[in-house]
């Protein structure tokens, strides 16, 4: 099977802001919704002939909120380890979208 299996990863805002709301439940009020990476990140790992996707871990940042990893991730689906990698998400809050389904 090649990597990545073909998958289409649309989904429509129904499900999404289900999805969303749910995590939004099981949090404190005021806690980190999301984080925003500009488009640079994306194309930094992108440029990198190697890297057929992107990988996100979920990780904590040394004061203990929650940090987004990401990794380009090669043709057999190994991390590239000695390319870019990536953190320091603008979070949400503060740095958030309108008022929209999938955060309110």
């Amino acid at each position: 099977m090649p990597f990545p299996p073909k998958q289409d990863h649309r989904i429509p805002l129904a499900e999404a802001a289900a999805m969303t709301k749910r995590y939004r439940e099981g949090v404190a009020k005021g806690a980190e919704i999301a984080q925003m990476y500009p488009r640079e990140v994306f194309e930094a790992l992108l440029k990198n002939p190697m890297v057929t996707g992107v990988r996100l871990y979920y990780g904590k940042g040394s004061d203990a909120k929650m940090q987004s990893v990401l990794v380009g991730v090669d043709k057999d689906g190994n991390d590239l380890l000695d390319g870019d990698i990536f953190d320091r998400g603008f979070p949400c809050p503060p740095i958030c979208s309108g008022s929209n389904p999938l955060n309110s």
